[in-house]
């Protein structure tokens, strides 16, 4: 996401007629991949990636625009790369603001806001150049329209019900989607959205991305603050309708206030840990610990900034770190493909990271969990029933 900013500045005044065009070339330069497809695995990998039910928690491609459906020579994520990965169910997060000058350190709201330059570039309804809402309705509608021309490729799951259908019934050429939403922006400030955006499918929302908002403190913002008043309500009223919450891009502070008040096992998902990658982004041993006792899960993602590496040897020693520190049931897969950053592979190569841990030493029955079944086992419980 940080490279979006350099970027963007010039799509606003770009005429929007060439806008989707400039904002395909944006994806291309910032959402790269360090080694292309095809990728080769030992056999003894390969035999045990088949075997796997593969879950991500994180990925963005609902903000660039792409065919979900029509296999893309640029990016991270499409319906056919995630079948080759094979990925069972892959969590479809939605973005609505990002600032000007995005870092890891501290941002600050008003200076500005890259999603608008892409909405408009992109040729988005009207709405969404001012209503981060409407942003979020604009993504949610694009996948549940993907998803209802692909043929049963592609299956969109808002219930436990969805849930254990589509893994009864599921063959070799489909995926699961889920929708999430990245920070409580979305909301406007109104507890009410709460509710809009479970109608448009939404089952996971993060309480910030990077700035601060109405709910609290990013670890990327200014005040470094914990739930507001206003937080406190999204916390229950999310809780309420089974809703996940995700403390990915959360102040410590309000990582600490979530721990104490909320009544459900959050998610982190898509971090990295300070064990073998120390910066401001990524979870201390002590978070690990005590999110894996709130029975709540982490989810390592695989970028250069969660991992200090480039390649699926980090994201194994990551991974391996967090089974050690939180236990391998409460560690899962947070990819963060296609959100701005460049990753070691595109979906089609998690066989590498199944290959990485086990060279690592992880057992096959902890892989098989970390690689999907820990999320599984997640969303089957913590999903609204119907």
């Amino acid at each position: 996401m940080i490279a979006l900013a350099a970027l963007c500045a010039g799509l606003l005044v770009m005429p929007v007629s060439a806008g989707s065009i400039v904002t395909g070339q944006v994806s291309r330069r910032v959402n790269k991949v360090r080694a292309r497809p095809p990728y080769e695995v030992s056999p003894a990998a390969r035999a045990l990636h088949g075997r796997l039910r593969v879950a991500d928690m994180h990925a963005d491609p609902l903000l660039w625009g792409r065919d979900l459906l029509r296999r893309n020579g640029h990016g991270h994520v499409d319906v056919p790369r995630l079948i080759d990965g094979g990925v069972a169910l892959q969590v479809f997060s939605i973005v609505t603001q990002a600032p000007m000058g995005i870092n890891i350190k501290s941002n600050d709201a008003n200076r500005g806001d890259l999603i608008t330059s892409l909405a408009v570039a992109s040729g988005w309804p009207r709405k969404t150049w001012t209503s981060k809402l409407e942003r979020a309705r604009h993504q949610a509608g694009s996948f549940e329209a993907a998803a209802e021309r692909s043929g049963g490729r592609l299956v969109a799951i808002r219930t436990r019900e969805d849930l254990q259908e589509y893994l009864a019934a599921r063959g070799t050429g489909t995926v699961a989607g889920l929708l999430s939403v990245e920070g409580a922006q979305a909301l406007e400030g109104k507890l009410e959205n709460v509710e809009a955006l479970y109608v448009m499918g939404v089952r996971m929302v993060g309480l910030t991305h990077f700035v601060d908002n109405e709910a609290g403190g990013s670890a990327h913002g200014t005040s470094g603050g914990g739930l507001s008043e206003f937080g406190r309500q999204v916390l229950a009223a999310l809780e309420e309708r089974l809703m996940i919450v995700d403390l990915a891009h959360a102040s410590p502070a309000l990582i600490d206030d979530v721990l104490k008040h909320g009544k459900t096992p959050p998610v982190v998902s898509h971090t990295g840990v300070r064990g073998t990658c120390p910066n401001e982004r990524n979870l201390t041993d002590d978070q690990l610990k005590r999110i894996g006792a709130k029975g709540g899960l982490i989810s390592i993602g695989f970028w250069r900034i969660a991992t200090c590496g480039d390649d699926a040897d980090a994201a194994a020693r990551a991974i391996v770190h967090a089974a050690k520190v939180a236990g391998a049931s409460r560690v899962a897969l947070g990819s963060d493909f296609d959100g701005a950053v460049a990753q070691p592979f595109d979906a089609s190569g998690l066989p590498l990271l199944t290959e990485a841990l086990l060279e690592q030493g992880m057992p096959e029955k902890d892989i098989a969990l970390v690689m999907g079944g820990n999320v599984l086992r997640f969303l089957s419980e913590r999903l609204p029933e119907r």
